[in-house]
C-alpha cells in the first residue's frame, strides 16, 4: 500500500472498513484443496490466476461439482479470445482456429504457440494440452455444454475477424451491436446457465428463460464497453456503434476532443441507457439461483457493473483514461453481494439512484435515462417492498397480548445490543490499521521536516536568531528598520 493510498483511506475511512472486513470476514463457501489435485488441474489453476484475477477468486469458491467445470470454461474461452485478439496471425489462420476450436478442446496433447510474442495469454495456448487433459476428465454432459458454447462463439468471432480484415472498422448498428456483445459475452452466460441446472444447484425454469441468461452477460460487456472506451481507441479498436455516436459527433475521434465533451458524454448516457435496460432482467436471473457459491459467482460482477455504471455515467475522464472503482468500494460490494438477493438489490437501488442523481434535463437521454432508472427501483419493490402493508392502514386491528408486546420489546433490546457489540468489534478492527496509518503519515512529515530545517541550516539559516527574537515576544513580521537593527545585532560569521 503506497503514501497515496494510506492518505486516501485516512479521509475514505468507511472504505477502508469494507477493505479490511472482506479481508478479515469473509470466509468462502466451499474452499479448493489444491493437495487433492492432479499436477495438471493446479496449473490450469495456476492459469486461471495470470489471465484473470478477479474471476478466478470467485470461481475457486464454486461448489466442487462446478468447480472444476467452470475453470475449464473460462480457459477454454480465454484460449478462444486470445486467438481472435491477436492480429499478428493472418486471416486464413485464424478464421479455421476459431471455427474449429470446439474440436480442439477434445484432442490430447493439442497446444499452440502461434501467437505473437506480445500477446497477453500467450502462454495459455502454448501449454494448452494441461486444459484438454483435464477437460477430457469432467462429466459428458458438461462438455456438450461447453463445446456447443465454444462452437457458437468461435464462428461469431470468425465473422467479426473477418470483417475487420476486410476493412469494417467498428460496430455500426445497435443490432450489430447487440450480437457481438451476444457471442462474445452472452453465449457465456447461455453456458454458464446450463451447466448451473445441470448440476442441479439453480431453478430448471432458468434454462427456458434465454433472455435473462443473455441479459447476465450483456450488462457486464456493455458495461466494460463504456469503460474501456479510451483504452480501446489507442488499440484501434472501436465498439461503440456508428448509429448512437453519429448522432453526436461526425466523426468516433471527435468524441475525445475537449471542446465536444458536451456531446460526448451525451453519447454515453445514450449507451449507458442501452446497458442498464439489462439490469432488472439481471435481478430476475440471480433470483432462480439455489445455492449460495452459485449465487455469489453470478452476482459479485454484476454489483460490479452496476458501480461502475453509476461511475462513468457522465464522466468525463473515460474519455481520457481507464476509470475503476476503488479497492474499498469494491470490497463493500463483494461482502453485500455474498449475502442474499435482498443485498444485491440494495446495492442496485443505490447506484440506480447515483445514476439518476447525476441524470441532467441537459441530456437528450434524460426522459428515458429516469424511465429506466425506475424500472429497476420498481422491479425491486415488487419483490421487496420498502413499506409494510399494514402500516399503511394505521397498523394491525388486532390488539396484542401484553406478554407479546414485552416479549418483542425483549427482542428488539436483544437486537440493539447486538448491534452496539458488532459496531464495537469494527471499530476495534479498523483502530489499530487506523493507527499504523497515520503513524506512517506522521513518521513521513517528521522525516520531510527534518530534511527541509536541515537543508536550510546547511544553507546558512540562523535557527538561534530566530529563537531569541521569539523568546523576546516578537512574533509578528519586523518593518524594515527593525529587521536592519536585527541584522547588525549579530554576528553573521563567514557571511
Amino acid at each position: 500500500m503506497g503514501v497515496s493510498d494510506i492518505l486516501y483511506y485516512a479521509i475514505h475511512v468507511q472504505e477502508l472498513k469494507s477493505l479490511i472486513q472482506w479481508q478479515t470476514w469473509h470466509n468462502p463457501v466451499h474452499q479448493r484443496d489444491p493437495e487433492k489435485e492432479s499436477v495438471s488441474l493446479r496449473i490450469c489453476f495456476d492459469f486461471l490466476d495470470k489471465t484473470s484475477r478477479s474471476f478466478s477468486a470467485v470461481i475457486q469458491e464454486l461448489h466442487p461439482e462446478l468447480l472444476v467445470p467452470v475453470a475449464l470454461f473460462y480457459l477454454i474461452l480465454r484460449g478462444l479470445d486470445t486467438i481472435e485478439d491477436d492480429m499478428t496471425i493472418p486471416i486464413e489462420k485464424k478464421d479455421p482456429l476459431l471455427r474449429e476450436f470446439y474440436k480442439i478442446t477434445e484432442k490430447e496433447g493439442w497446444s499452440f504457440n502461434g501467437n505473437g510474442p506480445d500477446e497477453k495469454d500467450r502462454e495459455l495456448l502454448v501449454q494448452f494440452h494441461y486444459v484438454t487433459e483435464e477437460y477430457r476428465k469432467i462429466k459428458p454432459v458438461y462438455r456438450e455444454i461447453i463445446n456447443d458454447i465454444t462452437r457458437q462463439m468461435g464462428n461469431g468471432m470468425a465473422e467479426y475477424s473477418k470483417k475487420a480484415a476486410e476493412g469494417t472498422v467498428g460496430v455500426d448498428t445497435v443490432k450489430d451491436y447487440d450480437m457481438y456483445c451476444y457471442y462474445v459475452a452472452g453465449l457465456v452466460g447461455n453456458g454458464l446457465t446450463q451447466l448451473f441446472v445441470e448440476s442441479g444447484l439453480a431453478n430448471p425454469a432458468l434454462k427456458d428463460r434465454k433472455e435473462l441468461q443473455t441479459s447476465m452477460g450483456l450488462f457486464l460487456q456493455k458495461t466494460n464497453i463504456i469503460r474501456d472506451i479510451r483504452e480501446d481507441w489507442d488499440d484501434s479498436r472501436r465498439f461503440w456503434p456508428r448509429e448512437v455516436w453519429s448522432k453526436y459527433v461526425d466523426h468516433f475521434e471527435d468524441l475525445f476532443k475537449p471542446e465536444n465533451e458536451e456531446s460526448a458524454l451525451n453519447c454515453s448516457s445514450e449507451m449507458v441507457l442501452n446497458s442498464l435496460n439489462h439490469a432488472d432482467e439481471c435481478l430476475f436471473y440471480l433470483a432462480g439461483l439455489k445455492e449460495q457459491s452459485v449465487f455469489n459467482f453470478a452476482a459479485i460482477p454484476q454489483g460490479m457493473a452496476i458501480a461502475t455504471l453509476a461511475l462513468v455515467f457522465r464522466n468525463p475522464n473515460i474519455f481520457k483514461k481507464n476509470i475503476k472503482i476503488t479497492k474499498g468500494s469494491a470490497c463493500q460490494i463483494m461482502l453485500d453481494s455474498t449475502q442474499n438477493l435482498r443485498k444485491v438489490c440494495e446495492v442496485f437501488r443505490t447506484y440506480v439512484r447515483q445514476i439518476h442523481k447525476k441524470n441532467t434535463p441537459k441530456d437528450p437521454n434524460f426522459l428515458n435515462i429516469s424511465v429506466a432508472c425506475g424500472k429497476v427501483e420498481q422491479f425491486i419493490e415488487s419483490i421487496y417492498p420498502s413499506q409494510d402493508p399494514n402500516a399503511l392502514v394505521g397498523g394491525s386491528r388486532e390488539q396484542l397480548d401484553p406478554k407479546e408486546i414485552q416479549a418483542r420489546e425483549e427482542a428488539k433490546w436483544d437486537t440493539s445490543k447486538k448491534m452496539v457489540s458488532k459496531f464495537i468489534r469494527v471499530v476495534s478492527t479498523i483502530t489499530r490499521p487506523l493507527v499504523y496509518m497515520m503513524s506512517i503519515v506522521m513518521s513521513f512529515l517528521f522525516v520531510i521536516s527534518c530534511m527541509m530545517i536541515g537543508t536550510a541550516w546547511m544553507f546558512g539559516a540562523r535557527f538561534d536568531v530566530a529563537v531569541k527574537e521569539l523568546k523576546q515576544g516578537r512574533f509578528s513580521r519586523p518593518d524594515s528598520d527593525t529587521a536592519r537593527t536585527i541584522v547588525n545585532n549579530y554576528d553573521r560569521g563567514e557571511l
